[in-house]
Parts: structure tokens; sequence; C-alpha cells
């Protein structure tokens, strides 16, 4: 378990398999805004509102240049059901190993009900055009989380 990224930190690179099962890297997001989420699990209800805010804020992101990308440690067949379900519109990554959740400082302890175990905490980092992170969310709560999103990226366009 590693320390939280913090805000102007350099973006790890990463290679990840999306819901296609095609790899990308981060890099081919560099020169423009990126929104990069972690959830916990595939079609569970917070991770299913959090992913169905995004996909309603496809309009307002585009326009200020940013594009979004989910990360979890679910497989690709898994991807592909949530994405096609939910007609989702942006990528979904492949973190089976939790390599690159453990770069961002994502992958912690979780306590529920009780029980300790390690998991994805739901975050979020804002990624500047120049690939600093501008802002992290942790611990994030879903409700009325992209507009926060969407208000910090209007902040970063705007400088």
């Amino acid at each position: 378990m590693t320390e939280w990224l913090e805000e102007g930190a350099k973006m790890p690179a990463f290679a990840l398999a999306d819901d296609t099962g095609t790899k990308v890297k981060s890099s081919q997001w560099a020169g423009a805004p990126l929104v990069i989420y972690f959830y916990p699990k595939d079609d569970t209800p917070g991770c299913t509102k959090q992913a169905c805010a995004f996909r309603d804020a496809e309009a307002p992101l585009r326009q200020l240049g940013a594009a979004v990308v989910g990360i979890s440690c679910d497989a690709p067949a898994s991807h592909v059901k949530f994405r096609d379900k939910y007609s989702l519109n942006f990528p979904l990554l492949c973190d089976i190993d939790h390599v690159v959740a453990e770069k961002f400082g994502a992958w912690r302890e979780k306590n529920m009900y009780g029980k300790k175990s390690l998991g994805i905490q739901r975050s979020t980092f804002l990624i500047d055009a120049k690939g600093k992170v501008a802002k992290v969310w942790k611990r994030v709560q879903v409700d009325g989380h992209a507009d926060q999103v969407l208000e910090a990226l209007r902040k970063l366009t705007e400088s």
C-alpha cells in the first residue's frame, strides 16, 4: 500500500488493457486534461451511479477538452458487460493486479462492517494537459461528484 498521489505530482505512466482487451498507454491522453477515476467493482450500486454520472457529463467534458477513464480490478469481460448495460462512453481499464491503483495510492486498506481488506478506494484524479495531478478526490462520495470534477476542470482550463 502506497501513499496517495498528491496535487502537483507527475502522473505515473501506465499501460493497461481496456474493455476490448486492447493495451492502452497513459501517454495517449498527453496534451489534454484527463479524469482518471478508480472504482471498486463493475455493476455495483455506487460504481454504477458514478459511471453513469460521468457518462451523462460527456458533452461538458468534451467541451472542456477532457477525457474520462475508469479503472478497476475487474477483467475485460466484466467491463464489457458493465459498459454495454449502461451505454458507457469512455474506456474502462483493467488493473487486475492493482499495480496502477497502487501507483496512485488508490489501493487501500478498507474496513466494512469491522472486516478489513485491501481494495480500490473510490477516488478521482484530474490530470492537466502537462501530465500533472491538478486535483485529487480521495474517498469519493458519488452524489454530485461528477459536478465537482466538472467545476475543477472549468477552473483548470480557465487558468
